[in-house]
């Protein structure tokens, strides 16, 4: 079989998941069910980056041992997944000593091996937040403009990463698109920065400023592996690299990672350097989301503007959520979230726009003794192009036309008005149309696709309405 892997973001553990983190979860899961329905063996993984001094600085505050308190986070965010209906196949944690450290010092040795690391003393602003150091040029007003907190300085001898090596290497698979990243005005960023100049970046930390937390640099116990370098190797640890080479390279390399705007430089620059200097195959593509903010605002705990995803799913269901973020934020621009436009979205697409048009023609099809007819389904057109281009929103828009169309033909003919012998091709026709909105639907609203599937399956009955109108 075709095998198609891919991976959502690996967070920090020291907060909890809020509803904007359901976007690439939901992302990632339209992705795997629409490679897994058109024949592909799918893997999807995600973890826990473990070993971060802000993780430390949070069991702290909480006056919990650091293991205990990653153990609970880590927990939540699995558990986060799950209760969205994502199914992880794998997700690896950054404190495995098993089946992640092997890996991580592997990769380590490898590009030590290659000449590319090496040790200095060296000062900097490093933002705790970030978990990495900021020139002058990208604070604002002297503070992170992400966190919105003033960098400590930081002077210590660490191990170095040669990445200005690697500048003109991927200014040309990037350009070349022989690693993609998606969409154009993330890759423009990605180039954008790398063109400017690449410095070596610091790859460790003294024990001291780790809090002893981390992966130790293979042959100097004083000092552990930076975070970044140890959390980006849970795409390949989490495959078997480093203790399963057979497992690594049946889904190596990843055909997709899924990652938010914020951490785009990691990912476009920071780890393919990585990985060339390892002499590893590089990820085939890297899909950057935006942000979802809340009525403007981003989304964070200090405004205290949080809202859970398990709050929104309680109050309205899980596939309204799921409609929401895939359907209303675009994949190259910053989404918004309230409960008034939601509320709104829901009423208008999915009650009286889906939902009705079901409830309308099943109810005419039991009175008109129709049956749903077994036939192959096909995937539309629009639907296929705009999925391979993680169009999300596009995708669905083009399926929501097919609903509208579908509205047009029932106020038009108005079957209920016509004979039992004249209704029935008009009825057919619209039952069939109803199998192949649901059909392209199922990567999207799977539980709703399939409820649909089997009502008009066979002999036609009404049933509850599928999003009862707020």
């Amino acid at each position: 079989m075709k095998k198609f892997y891919i991976t959502t973001a690996i967070p920090y553990v020291n907060g909890l998941p809020h509803v904007g983190h359901s976007l690439e979860y939901f992302q990632a899961d339209t992705v795997r069910r629409y490679h897994r329905l058109k024949g592909y063996d799918t893997l999807l993984l995600s973890g826990a980056d473990e070993n971060a001094l802000k993780n430390v600085q949070a069991a702290e505050k909480e006056g919990l041992p650091v293991q205990q308190f990653l153990d609970r986070n880590s927990k939540i965010w699995h558990d986060t997944y799950e209760f969205l209906g994502v199914h992880l196949d794998v997700f690896q944690r950054g404190s495995d000593q098993k089946k992640h450290w092997p890996g991580v010092q592997k990769l380590w040795k490898l590009c030590a091996e290659n000449g590319d690391i090496y040790k200095k003393a060296y000062e900097g602003l490093y933002c705790v937040g970030c978990e990495s150091f900021k020139t002058e040029g990208e604070l604002v007003d002297g503070l992170c403009p992400i966190h919105q907190k003033k960098p400590e300085l930081v002077k210590e001898e660490n191990y170095f990463f040669k990445l200005s090596k690697y500048q003109e290497k991927l200014i040309q698979l990037i350009e070349s698109n022989e690693f993609k990243i998606t969409p154009a005005n993330k890759k423009a960023e990605a180039l954008s920065f790398i063109k400017s100049g690449l410095e070596d970046f610091s790859v460790s930390r003294s024990n001291e400023r780790a809090r002893g937390v981390g992966v130790p640099v293979p042959g100097d116990p004083s000092q552990k592996i930076y975070v970044w370098f140890d959390a980006l190797d849970i795409y390949m640890t989490g495959v078997g690299f480093g203790w399963d080479e057979k497992e690594w390279e049946k889904w190596w390399p990843a055909d997709l990672h899924i990652i938010g705007k914020d951490i785009n430089r990691f990912h476009t620059v920071y780890w393919p350097a990585m990985l060339l200097s390892a002499k590893l195959p590089l990820p085939k593509q890297i899909l950057i989301h935006g942000f979802v903010n809340l009525k403007g605002e981003k989304i964070s705990k200090s405004v205290g503007n949080v809202i859970s995803p398990q709050e929104v799913v309680k109050e309205y269901g899980l596939e309204p959520l799921r409609y929401f973020m895939l359907s209303q934020i675009p994949i190259d621009a910053d989404g918004d979230f309230s409960y008034e436009r939601f509320e709104e979205v829901y009423n208008a697409d999915l009650a009286n726009g889906l939902g009705n048009l079901v409830a309308r023609v099943a109810k005419l099809s039991e009175k008109n003794n129709i049956s749903g007819p077994q036939t192959k389904q096909v995937w539309n057109e629009k639907v296929e192009t705009f999925l391979g281009q993680y169009r999300f929103n596009e995708a669905l828009t083009s399926i929501w036309k097919e609903i509208s169309e579908a509205d047009k033909v029932i106020n038009q003919e108005k079957p209920w008005e016509l004979s039992e012998e004249a209704a029935k091709p008009v009825l057919e026709g619209l039952v069939k149309r109803i199998q192949g909105i649901a059909f392209n639907l199922q990567p999207f609203l799977p539980e709703t696709a399939d409820k649909i599937l089997q009502q008009f399956s066979g002999a036609i009955k009404s049933a509850p309405p599928l999003f009862p109108r707020l």
